[in-house]
């Protein structure tokens, strides 16, 4: 059986365009941080070093659970879909936070929470043996809890994001609810690459006390 994180978590993946409160578990990812504008070739570096290490965990863990007939009870899935693009972001210049020469990014891919350091570990070694990537060295495996958050569904650019987390902060007013920090999550459901920026859609997510 698959586990599809489209079917299985809509609470955490198909938001409202509307703001909303939502509780974020533990949750594993694969991860690579930086800093500076997005659009330049360090960042797409960055996230291209992600997508072979994913795979090879994923085709790893297959194969994992296909050769030990002994093992397969203690999973509730023989296989996953890849998880979405997601990133956590802040800036050094909180006087302009539509700088984005001074942007700080964690990017990163979610991962089944069965996932070990020992398969991640093994899937930086494949990919490693198969290519010469220096960005290998700064990749993590590391499980990060969100806990309550408010987030939105934004359509658009990026460039728009303003306009949604303006309703954001409105619904945490309303509610009472204060932002923890400059720092905030976005999620991107379709590949920015591939789509154009009105059609673009992006949770966004912050850590709310």
């Amino acid at each position: 059986m698959k586990y599809d994180w489209k079917k299985q978590e809509k609470h955490l993946y198909a938001p409202k365009k509307k703001a909303e409160i939502v509780t974020v578990p533990p949750q594993k990812f694969l991860t690579i941080k930086g800093e500076g504008n997005p659009n330049n070739r360090d960042f797409s570096e960055r996230v291209g070093v992600l997508y072979p290490v994913a795979w090879s965990i994923k085709m790893g863990f297959k194969k994992f659970y296909k050769s030990h007939q002994e093992l397969q009870s203690e999973f509730d899935y023989s296989e996953f879909a890849i998880f979405p693009l997601e990133g956590i972001w802040s800036t050094k210049n909180t006087s302009d936070i539509t700088d984005k020469e001074s942007f700080e990014y964690k990017i990163m891919l979610r991962q089944p929470d069965w996932i070990t350091q020992e398969m991640f570990a093994a899937a930086v070694a494949a990919v490693g043996r198969k290519e010469q990537n220096q960005l290998l060295k700064e990749l993590s495996f590391e499980t990060i809890e969100d806990g309550k958050c408010i987030q939105i569904l934004h359509h658009g650019s990026f460039d728009d994001e303003p306009a949604s987390f303006q309703k954001m902060e409105q619904f945490g007013e309303e509610n009472g609810l204060k932002r923890r920090s400059y720092l905030h999550r976005e999620i991107y459901l379709n590949d920015a690459r591939k789509t154009v920026p009105e059609k673009r859609r992006t949770i966004l997510r912050y850590q709310v006390d």
